[in-house]
């Protein structure tokens, strides 16, 4: 029992961590990545649609990301898209496909872009600490039920905290990779 609780801990921690990967992948750093536009939703046959559903996205040149539609009647709704959202990218369209020049960033958004980073980084880290209270709730109420010993409890306790600690780790890790890239000149 107390083992499927540190499993379903570790796997709720692991799911934080993809969620936090996938939200620093949308920040813009100064070069090309396809992985920009994965949060870019697309307003099209009535209904809110992912790019990646509408179009593929390639990295030509470092500074430069190609959209290329399916569907080649998409692409003013992919390119309303673009310009109503916070990415800052003006589309050049040529009938076919959709080039997104990316400028080089400023020391001013550089920084900016590394304040907001260091928020999503904290949210990660509050993300972790709550599994980490769902699961220690769960393990008092097997001690209160008297379902495990009070040395079970504790020493669950403390494997509950080493991976915490571990996925914590894992949180400043990502951010202080991402921050790094994006200070990088």
């Amino acid at each position: 029992m107390i083992n499927e609780i540190l499993n379903d801990a570790k796997e709720r921690m692991k799911g934080s961590i993809s969620a936090l990967e996938s939200d620093l992948a949308g920040f813009r750093t100064g070069r090309a990545s396809p992985a920009l536009l994965d949060q870019l939703t697309v307003e099209m046959y009535g209904m809110e649609m992912s790019i990646k559903k509408l179009a593929l996205v390639s990295a030509p040149e470092p500074q430069q990301l190609a959209v290329r539609p399916f569907d080649i009647n998409s692409i003013s709704a992919i390119e309303r898209a673009i310009l109503k959202s916070d990415l800052g990218l003006t589309p050049n369209n040529d009938g076919k496909i959709i080039r997104l020049n990316i400028p080089r960033l400023t020391e001013e958004r550089r920084r900016s872009l590394s304040r907001l980073i260091g928020a999503r980084i904290e949210e990660g880290k509050v993300s972790v600490r709550n599994v980490r209270r769902d699961a220690l709730n769960d393990l008092r109420e097997l001690k209160d039920e008297k379902l495990c010993t009070e040395d079970e409890f504790f020493a669950a306790q403390e494997d509950l905290q080493k991976i915490t600690d571990e996925y914590t780790a894992k949180v400043d890790e990502l951010g202080k990779e991402k921050q790094d890239e994006i200070m990088e000149v």
